[in-house]
């Protein structure tokens, strides 16, 4: 096995990695002996989106990351393709979709994105990676096993296909709990790490030590795995469909009869993997018509401007970032002058958290849930820790903690914690 030196001076080892590959945002990894770390990807950024973007023109045939999500902004011909994670475990991944003039699957799409990751990361170390620990939900889909194993399967088959020659998985919550351990804990705790990503969200209970850190083998102190297919998408969907849709019809009367608007267009322009669906020539053709027998056609006629122009994604952006402004503040005001001189919408914390009534109380259910399959009750946790983008909204940490009244939250690196971990797990697999 090959060591260098890396960017901190710390021997690492060279062929093994941690791969989290997120709905929204991907990091790879590397342990050396001061510690676990990840790698500048893009610029200065360990955290790249998980957005790629194909474009007509050779100049910007294929981008990642940021790159992707600029050029697409920016107007740029081509396609951009985001929450690529969503897709593992839907009929959708082995499926081909149009990218110009070709047509690949969603998988080798998956495989071009992760691809440039370990590209970028063997540059960086100047040193090739041929192991890799991979992060997964619990569940890639919610009562379903066998897509689950297709989803892993899928992704095994990708890593393999770039040039992994040891691939293994580990749950994303418990590589964020060997983070959390290295950071915080002496002494022995209970711990719920809730993992609250941009496609799934995962609770584990662990039982962690500053002992349980140099063990090799853990299983006995994993007490119990839960998850649900639910994350930061979701809550923009709901988000689109309450605040931002009804500007473009949703909702809206048809002329005859006591009926609205066929809401399919607006289920698909408020889901990323679904946007694209739209450009389909038959929709439009389908909502010219809707617009004849609409009673505000100026409303159908917004959605039909996004759908022409393929700016459903610019869409999707303004509302993620809604969600993100109603975070810290109770109202946000999105300008949508783009799309309408002097249109803009205005959101409100209240309005957004009562939409999503019903998905908290899905994340409240698993995480009581797990806490009981580990056949502990609340009491018995002594912290609850907070990893994943959609952990930072308030309504969402509050239905999580509400019945931990004695657990300490702590909040570990958003977008960082699964990967340091995977990248601790990595060293302990394969040295």
């Amino acid at each position: 096995m090959q060591h260098n030196s890396g960017q901190n001076g710390s021997p690492v080892s060279q062929s093994a990695c941690g791969l989290d590959f997120g709905t929204s945002n991907s990091t790879l990894g590397v342990c050396g002996a001061s510690g676990p770390r990840l790698l500048a990807l893009e610029g200065d950024h360990v955290a790249v989106p998980s957005a790629v973007f194909f474009g007509a023109e050779a100049q910007s045939a294929f981008l990642i990351g940021r790159e992707a999500v600029a050029a697409y902004v920016d107007g740029v011909t081509g396609r951009l393709m985001r929450s690529l994670k969503s897709i593992l475990g839907s009929a959708l991944i082995d499926e081909r979709t149009a990218v110009y003039r070709r047509r690949i699957r969603f998988s080798e799409v998956i495989g071009l994105f992760l691809a440039e990751l370990k590209q970028r990361a063997e540059a960086a170390l100047d040193a090739p990676l041929d192991a890799v620990v991979m992060g997964r939900p619990v569940y890639f889909v919610d009562d379903d096993e066998a897509a689950n194993r297709h989803a892993e399967e899928t992704l095994r088959t990708v890593a393999q296909a770039i040039g992994f020659r040891e691939v293994s998985f580990q749950y994303e919550p418990v590589a964020a709990a060997l983070e959390f351990e290295r950071r915080h804990v002496s002494g022995e705790k209970i711990a719920m790490v809730a993992d609250i990503g941009g496609g799934t969200t995962d609770f584990t209970v662990v039982r962690l030590s500053a002992a349980g850190e140099r063990r090799d083998e853990r299983a006995s102190d994993i007490l119990a795995n839960d998850g649900v297919r639910l994350g930061g998408t979701d809550f923009d969907r709901q988000l689109s469909m309450h605040a931002f849709m009804p500007g473009f019809g949703y909702r809206s009367p048809m002329k005859r009869g006591d009926i609205e608007v066929p809401s399919a267009p607006y289920w698909d322009l408020s889901t990323w993997s679904s946007v694209h669906q739209l450009y389909d020539p038959r929709r439009l053709a389908e909502l010219r018509e809707v617009r004849f027998d609409a009673r505000e056609p100026a409303l159908i006629d917004r959605l039909m401007n996004v759908i022409e122009t393929r700016r459903g994604h610019s869409v999707l952006i303004a509302v993620e970032e809604a969600k993100i402004a109603l975070s810290d503040r109770e109202r946000a005001e999105t300008p949508l002058a783009w799309i309408e001189p002097g249109l803009s919408v205005e959101a409100t914390r209240a309005g957004f958290e009562a939409s999503a009534h019903a998905l908290r109380e899905r994340l409240d259910r698993t995480a009581r849930a797990c806490v009981a399959g580990a056949g502990l009750t609340p009491e018995d946790i002594d912290y609850v820790f907070f990893t994943g983008g959609t952990s930072q909204m308030p309504a969402v940490r509050a239905a999580i903690l509400a019945p931990f009244e004695k657990a300490a939250a702590i909040d570990g690196d958003r977008f960082g914690a699964v990967g340091l971990g995977l990248a601790i797990e990595a060293r302990r697999r394969y040295g």
